[in-house]
């Protein structure tokens, strides 16, 4: 068959509804893409090596907190959507979207394992008229240098027999403004046939397409996105701890500079960076750019910020605790949040499990309370046999200090500042209370 013919077949099925649709990794971006394929028509499997993911879903039952159950089962029911850890199904699927960790090493490398080991499985079973997308963040040239040499052979050509593109996932969690839908989608194919496939698929979830010229350049995106962040929330922490000294109130100083209606955008600081998107993204391309012999040194800077911030919030701690002639060895501290930020319940990189690192080994006895967390997870760092603490006005008096990590909308700091003797707080969340404020501590 023809390179036109596949892929006039393959947009057929995808504009007709009928392509089925496979996403590797039912995590924090890949199931919600899952269920967007489901909402439009299109028939969508979920692939996870996790069984009790696949357990859960197949239940109707959601393990992240913005997806609901509901959500889940009336997608089960009208057969749109079902999860499996069988992967001999990737055969099946018309398009496959891969949505996989890339963490770093503890040497801050990337680790494409993940990667790498789906883009293996999928070669398995790579059949003609295929289109395979990559949406896990990584460096520019990962696509072409990664995943082309396992899909293509002798009889198997990119852009003839198989579509491959890159497409980076963009998500803003917990704050309800933006649907998948409403988020424009950066594409990038090895080819122009490619493109155009992927344009056509991604085009049947979102309302607006920004294609751009390559996987390599799509790659960069999300990269730029992220270090553009990254690189501002270390400029606001800088200037919170140099402000600290001068006894000026950043918070207040980034509210008047938000009246400037052109050439100022606010950024806010905070406890140390979270998620799995901005304390990791920036290492992805400096470690590339070592490549070309090329130092990121604005980059590499604005890292060693952030990830100095916890530290200061212990020392904030400290310093309050000793002005009281209390020691943090053997202090009751109290934490509260343990997500990366307010209103999700994801863990991934989140400052709060760093803190508690800290503070357990300076002999704090320390708890948290999260109405999102329940227990903490175990992650590649850190392993904590820790329970939600409930927030009442008894464990409030009873701890030495309240630490404010995830300034999450649904906890009451009227309470906290009420029955506290001590609150650092790193999110100016304290900024809400009416009543009582000389126990507080900005941090």
């Amino acid at each position: 068959m023809t390179f036109i013919g596949e892929m006039d077949i393959l947009i057929k099925r995808i504009t007709s509804r009928e392509a089925r649709v496979g996403i590797i990794g039912l995590g924090y971006v890949g199931l919600p893409i899952a269920l967007r394929f489901a909402d439009v028509g299109m028939k969508s499997t979920g692939f996870d090596v996790d069984p009790v993911k696949v357990r859960s879903l197949a239940k109707g039952k959601s393990y992240i907190n913005h997806i609901p159950s509901s959500h889940i089962k009336q997608r089960m029911k009208d057969g749109t959507f079902s999860a499996t850890n069988d992967f001999s199904q990737l055969g099946a699927q018309d398009a496959i979207i891969i949505a996989v960790p890339t963490p770093l090493t503890e040497k801050k490398a990337p680790d494409l394992s993940y990667v790498v080991s789906t883009a293996e499985t999928i070669a398995k079973y790579l059949r003609r008229g295929q289109i395979i997308c990559l949406e896990s963040t990584t460096y520019p040239g990962t696509t072409r240098e990664h995943l082309l040499p396992l899909f293509e052979s002798a009889k198997m050509k990119a852009g003839r027999d198989f579509f491959l593109v890159y497409s980076p996932e963009r998500e803003d969690p917990g704050t309800g403004k933006y649907s998948i839908q409403d988020i424009p989608k950066v594409v990038g194919g090895i080819t122009p046939s490619c493109l155009k496939t992927g344009k056509a698929l991604y085009g049947a979830i979102v309302n607006q397409l920004t294609p751009v010229s390559s996987p390599e350049a799509a790659e960069m995106t999300k990269l730029l996105e992220n270090i553009f962040r990254g690189v501002n929330i270390a400029l606001v922490n800088e200037m919170k701890m140099l402000l600290d000294r001068m006894g000026i109130d950043i918070w207040e100083v980034i509210a008047a500079s938000s009246t400037k209606p052109f050439g100022f955008m606010p950024f806010y600081p905070g406890p140390g960076l979270g998620g799995h998107c901005i304390p990791i993204d920036p290492f992805y391309l400096t470690w590339k750019a070592k490549e070309f012999g090329f130092t990121t040194r604005f980059i590499e800077l604005s890292g060693e910020v952030n990830t100095s911030i916890p530290r200061w919030v212990v020392e904030k701690l400290t310093d309050a605790l000793n002005t009281r002639r209390k020691c943090l060895n053997g202090a009751k501290v109290l934490l509260i949040g343990a997500s990366y930020k307010k209103n999700v319940d994801d863990t991934r990189e989140s400052p709060s499990l760093v803190l508690i690192s800290m503070l357990q080994k300076a002999g704090a006895k320390v708890s948290y309370h999260d109405p999102y967390i329940p227990r903490l997870p175990s992650t590649r760092q850190f392993t904590f046999n820790l329970k939600s603490t409930p927030l009442t006005p008894a464990n409030l008096k009873k701890s030495d200090a309240i630490v404010i990590v995830t300034d999450h909308d649904n906890v009451d700091y009227d309470m906290i500042a009420s029955h506290a003797s001590m609150v650092v707080d790193t999110r100016n969340a304290m900024s809400r209370v009416k009543g009582r404020k000389n126990n507080i501590i900005k941090a």
